[in-house]
């Protein structure tokens, strides 16, 4: 019988795991339970004690996706979730994303609807993600960012040296998934109002969700993405060389200039692509 690892990254989340690790330890008594401690300062290593919950904690903060690939280290679990530990997942919900894995499904993702984003800006963000996500990968992906999902492990560990340590491992590990024609499903959940504060900054984080979209391509195809800007700055080219000619009778630097940008950014595709296949080449 498969054995279920269950991982939750936490760091000051207290609150939420003194009501959440009962829960989860009376619905699921012989799972393992992983609390990963991300350099917390509140009572969450007493809390796991008390609970009789395993908890790995760091000197101090590494991010959410450090704590995530800790945690899939350390478990036994052929089967693992990963869940927030923030109490905006249910865990009644666990057992709805083992159904498709037990029918054969590589990873099965708990897809949020609009009422559970957390605001307008948030939730128009999600949506860009997973419409960019869907034309880049040609199957449709209902919540690119979601972080309760249900994996296998042996799987989940080929991707581990991708995974970045902040908070677009959910990015990175489904676009891995695809990208390996691992079969991917999606489960339609609930999230609750999180307990506490987060711990995303819109400011210091925007930005790094911009580069999201950037690596959604790089990730799965990035000829998809180089391809067409290599396309847009030779049609440039010719628009301007054709309005240089017409009233001048000439082909202008600006003209050379983006042929030659054309040329570089395809060239720059062919090789990135070349480098994906790579990152994705199991070991022998």
């Amino acid at each position: 019988m498969n054995r279920l690892s269950i991982i939750l990254p936490a760091k000051n989340e207290a609150p939420a795991l003194a009501a959440l690790l009962p829960r989860l330890r009376e619905a699921y008594p012989v799972a393992e339970i992983i609390v990963v401690d991300d350099g917390s300062t509140d009572d969450t290593r007493t809390i796991c004690q008390n609970n009789h919950i395993e908890c790995l904690s760091s000197p101090y903060s590494m991010g959410n996706g450090a704590a995530i690939k800790r945690g899939a280290r350390a478990a036994t679990g052929d089967t693992l979730i990963f869940m927030d530990g923030d109490g905006q997942h249910d865990p009644t919900d666990i057992a709805r994303l083992l159904k498709p894995l037990d029918a054969g499904y590589d990873m099965v993702v708990g897809a949020r609807d609009w009422s559970s984003q957390a605001g307008v800006g948030r939730g128009l963000a999600n949506t860009l993600y997973n419409w960019l996500a869907t034309r880049m990968t040609g199957h449709s992906i209902l919540d690119l960012t979601s972080g309760f999902r249900g994996v296998r492990a042996e799987k989940f560990r080929e991707f581990l040296h991708l995974l970045p340590n902040g908070f677009s491992y959910p990015t990175t590990s489904t676009m891995a998934f695809f990208r390996s024609a691992y079969p991917v499903a999606y489960v339609p959940i609930k999230a609750a109002p999180r307990i506490g504060k987060s711990h995303i900054k819109p400011l210091r984080d925007g930005v790094r969700f911009l580069l999201i979209i950037f690596k959604i391509a790089t990730l799965y195809s990035p000829l998809k993405l180089f391809v067409p800007t290599s396309a847009a700055f030779f049609l440039l080219g010719c628009a301007n060389y054709a309005w240089t000619f017409l009233h001048g009778g000439r082909l202008t630097n600006g003209s050379t200039l983006m042929w030659s940008a054309a040329v570089i950014v395809f060239l720059i595709g062919l090789v990135s692509e070349q480098i994906t296949g790579l990152m994705y080449r199991r070991n022998a």
